[in-house]
C-alpha cells in the first residue's frame, strides 16, 4: 500500500526537523536582524540555567515591585467604592434607584473605549514613559472623587478616571511580556494583579476604622473612607494636604525606575542584556528583532488570533464575577448580616479577599512550573460554580459567607492567566500589544455587565445576580475545556504541514508578519 500524501508530508517534515542546527551565542541571538530560532521553531541559543536564574531574579526585583505598587493605586477606586456605598456614599449624594449602577457604568464606558488605543499608544511611546504618565493622571483625577456632591459630578470624575486607568492592566502586562518567557509571565502578572484583592481587603479594614470617626474636616464618613484609604496605599502616613504631592511623586519616581526594555536597562551588564533579549527571542519563531515597528498586519494577528478571541470571551465571563465582587461584596455581606453594625460588615469583607489573593498567586505560580495555563482555567471555574450554587440553594448566613471564599478563590487568578495565555499564543511584540489590549477590553465588557448584576429590586437574596454568575462560571468551564482540545487538535494538524514548501521564497519581513500563522508555530496550552 502506498503511503498517503499526508503521511509523506509528515515524514518529510520530521526528517527536516531532525537535521542538526548551529547554535548561536546570546550576543548573536540578541542582535537586530538575527533570528534566535530556525525555521522549525527550534531555539538556536543555549542559555546557562544558573545565569538565567540570577538574571530573572534581578529583573523581578527591579521591575515587579514598581508595577505592583502602581497597579495597587489603579485599583483603589474600583475596590473601595463598595465600602463607601454602605458608609453613606449614596445617601450623601442623594442617589436613588439605579443611580449607583449608572455611576459604576460610566467608568467602564471610557475604560473600555480607550483600552486598545491606550495599549497601542503604550507601544508607540514606550512603557517607561507611558505607564508613569498614566499613573500621574489617574492619581490627580482620583483625588476629586472625595469632593463630588451629586451624581453628575461623580459620573464626570469616574469617566475621566476610566480614561486614565484604562491603560494600566494591559500596559503593565504588555510591558512585562518584554522581559519574561511565556512560562514565567503568568506568575509575574499575578504579583501585581494580586493587588486587586488585597486592595479590597485593606479597603474593608481601613473603612471599619475610619467609620469610628463621625467626621474629619467637614467630610462625612464615606468621603474619609476614600481619602484615607488612598493615603494608606500611597505607602506613607502623611496628612491629606500633601497626599496629591505624594501620588505625583510616586509617578515621577517610576519615570526613572521603569526602563523601557532590556536594551536600555542601565542596571544590566552587557552580557545580561544580551541574555535577557536572547532568551525571550528564542521562543518566537521567525522573529529577528524583539521590538518591531508598529505594523497593521501584526496588529490584526493579535486582534484575531483564535486564542485571543476565545480567552477574551472567557475573561469577559470571569469579569462579571470579579466586578460583582469589587462593587457589591460589601452589599452582599450586609444582606448576610443585616442586623450587625456597619463596622462589623466592613471587617467581614476582608477574609474573602485574602483568600482570593492567595489563589491569585498560587495558580499562576503553578502555571509557571508546569508551563501550562489552560488547565488552571478548568480548575478555577468549579470553585465559582460551587459558591454560587451555595448562594442560590441556601439562606443560612454562614453558608453564604463561606460561598464568598470559594468565589474569590476561583475568580481572581484569571487576570494573570488570561493575559499570559494571549501573550503566549502570538509571536511579535506588536501582536502581543494588540492581543493583550483586546483581552482586557473585551474582558471589561464583563465588568460593565457586572455593574447591573445586583440590582436593588433583587435584594436581599439577589437571585438574578447569583444565577447570572453561576451561568457565566459554568460557561467558563465548558469553553476552557473546548479550547484545550482545539489547541491540541490544531497542533497535530500543524505537524503535518510542509514547512519548507510554505516558507519558500519568503523574506525575513514576510516570515515575521506570519506570526501565529507560521507553519512551525504551535499553540501553547
Amino acid at each position: 500500500m502506498e503511503p498517503s500524501p499526508d503521511s509523506s508530508v509528515g515524514d518529510a517534515v520530521r526528517e527536516k526537523q531532525s537535521l542538526p542546527h548551529r547554535e548561536e551565542t546570546a550576543h548573536e541571538a540578541a542582535e537586530r536582524g538575527h533570528a534566535a530560532t530556525d525555521r522549525y521553531g527550534r531555539a538556536l541559543v543555549h542559555i546557562d540555567p544558573v545565569a538565567e536564574r540570577k538574571l530573572r531574579l534581578k529583573i523581578d526585583l527591579m521591575i515587579v515591585p514598581t508595577v505592583s505598587l502602581l497597579y495597587l493605586f489603579c485599583y483603589i477606586d474600583r475596590a473601595n467604592i463598595g465600602n463607601a456605598k454602605i458608609a453613606g456614599f449614596d445617601k450623601d449624594l442623594g442617589l436613588e434607584g439605579y443611580d449607583y449602577n449608572i455611576i459604576l457604568s460610566v467608568f467602564y464606558i471610557s475604560y473600555i473605549i480607550f483600552e486598545i488605543p491606550s495599549n497601542v499608544l503604550c507601544k508607540a511611546v514606550g512603557p517607561g514613559w507611558f505607564i508613569p504618565t498614566a499613573t500621574l493622571l489617574f492619581g490627580i483625577t482620583s483625588l476629586g472623587t472625595a469632593f463630588v456632591h451629586n451624581r453628575a459630578q461623580a459620573c464626570g470624575v469616574r469617566f475621566l478616571l476610566g480614561i486614565f486607568e484604562s491603560s494600566m492592566l494591559p500596559s503593565i502586562a504588555y510591558y512585562l511580556s518584554r522581559w519574561y518567557r511565556r512560562s514565567e509571565l503568568a506568575f509575574r502578572l499575578s504579583l501585581y494583579i494580586v493587588m486587586a484583592p488585597l486592595a479590597g481587603a485593606f479597603g474593608g479594614l481601613l473603612a471599619s476604622g475610619i467609620l469610628k470617626l463621625s467626621h474629619f474636616g467637614g467630610l462625612h464618613s464615606w468621603r474619609m473612607v476614600r481619602i484615607i484609604y488612598f493615603l494608606q496605599h500611597s505607602v506613607t502616613g502623611l496628612i491629606f494636604a500633601i497626599e496629591g504631592i505624594i501620588t505625583c511623586g510616586l509617578a515621577l519616581i517610576s519615570y526613572g525606575t521603569l526602563t523601557d526594555r532590556p536594551a536600555t536597562a542601565k542596571w544590566l551588564t552587557p552580557e545580561e542584556c544580551d541574555m535577557a533579549i536572547a532568551r525571550v527571542k528564542s521562543e518566537r519563531v521567525g522573529t529577528t528583532e524583539i521590538l518591531d515597528k508598529l505594523n497593521s498586519a501584526k496588529l490584526l494577528k493579535g486582534f484575531f488570533s483564535p486564542v485571543t478571541l476565545g480567552i477574551s470571551f472567557i475573561f469577559l465571563l470571569d469579569n462579571i464575577t470579579a466586578g460583582s465582587l469589587a462593587f457589591f461584596l460589601p452589599t452582599i455581606i450586609k444582606t448576610i448580616y443585616p442586623t450587625n453594625t456597619v463596622i462589623y460588615q466592613q471587617l467581614r469583607t476582608v477574609p474573602p479577599y485574602v483568600v482570593g489573593g492567595f489563589f491569585t498567586v498560587l495558580f499562576p505560580f503553578l502555571s509557571w512550573k508546569f508551563d501550562r495555563r489552560q488547565i488552571f482555567f478548568i480548575i478555577s471555574a468549579p470553585f465559582m460554580m460551587t459558591g454560587y450554587i451555595m448562594f442560590l440553594a441556601s439562606t443560612d448566613p454562614q453558608t453564604r459567607y463561606g460561598a464568598t471564599f470559594l468565589i474569590t478563590a476561583g475568580a481572581f487568578s484569571f487576570g494573570a492567566l488570561c493575559n499570559a495565555q494571549v501573550s503566549a499564543n502570538v509571536v511579535t511584540d506588536t501582536a502581543r500589544a494588540s492581543a493583550i489590549g483586546t483581552n482586557v477590553m473585551v474582558g471589561n465588557l464583563g465588568g460593565l455587565v457586572s455593574t447591573w448584576a445586583f440590582l436593588p429590586n433583587d435584594a436581599p437574596d439577589y437571585h438574578t445576580g447569583n444565577g447570572l454568575n453561576l451561568a457565566t462560571s459554568s460557561l467558563i468551564l465548558v469553553l476552557s475545556i473546548a479550547m484545550l482540545f482545539w489547541m491540541q487538535w490544531n497542533n497535530k494538524a500543524r505537524e503535518r504541514r510542509d514547512v519548507d514548501a510554505e516558507l519558500a521564497g519568503k523574506d525575513d519581513k514576510s516570515l515575521s508578519d506570519l506570526d501565529w500563522k507560521h507553519p512551525s508555530f504551535r499553540w501553547r496550552p
